[in-house]
């Protein structure tokens, strides 16, 4: 079984990423790391903040690390949040008033459903000893809906209908999403590069 840390102390990710790449991995994250230190996400793209956390996290801490930076894009609001998703009501903003301030700015400039296209956006940087080891990138289209919709998952998940589906992600069972998902394309490649790494890599 192979071990990876997920720079994260978000238990949601963490779980949703272990559902995803199965009981081959065991995935520990930050929480077991008390005294891993708040890492500033200030990086302009998902990228640069995956990588970021991971370089970070692998200075401190020997094995493999993944670090996830994901977020929702929305066209009508110039591709806001972007990467202030998990903080775009403020820094230590819930989900709900995320949810809550994404929609009402919609409402504001009376967004119509052609144009409430969206994009949920995952980047995944894998690291070791402070070097990158590699990127690995999931998009998912969709649109969002006027009110929140089920209560699975986690983050934008009750106001994103991804292409091709009437439900919410939040209506999705999980099975279903983490097949479809923006992290699960990511983290399918990372999986693939993870079986060909080898330990001197």
């Amino acid at each position: 079984m192979q071990q990876l840390i997920v720079a994260t102390r978000n238990r949601s990710k963490t779980r949703e990423i272990q559902q995803i790449l199965g009981p081959k991995f065991e995935l520990r994250d930050l929480t077991a790391y008390p005294g891993i230190s708040e890492i500033v996400e200030n990086g302009n793209s998902f990228e640069e903040n995956a990588k970021l956390k991971a370089i970070a996290v692998s200075k401190e801490l020997s094995g493999l690390i993944i670090a996830d930076d994901s977020g929702l894009e929305v066209a009508a609001l110039g591709g806001a949040p972007g990467t202030y998703s998990a903080r775009y009501a403020g820094n230590k903003a819930t989900d709900k008033e995320n949810v809550d301030r994404l929609l009402e700015k919609l409402a504001r400039i009376g967004a119509q459903r052609d144009q409430r296209r969206a994009r949920f956006r995952c980047v995944l940087a894998l690291a070791r000893n402070g070097q990158m080891l590699g990127t690995f990138e999931g998009i998912v289209e969709g649109t969002i809906v006027d009110q929140p919709r089920g209560s699975r998952g986690f983050g934008y998940d009750p106001i994103f209908v991804p292409n091709g589906f009437e439900e919410t992600f939040g209506e999705l069972p999980a099975e279903l999403k983490n097949r479809i998902s923006h992290r699960a394309q990511a983290i399918h490649a990372l999986a693939a590069k993870l079986t060909a790494l080898k330990p001197s890599d």
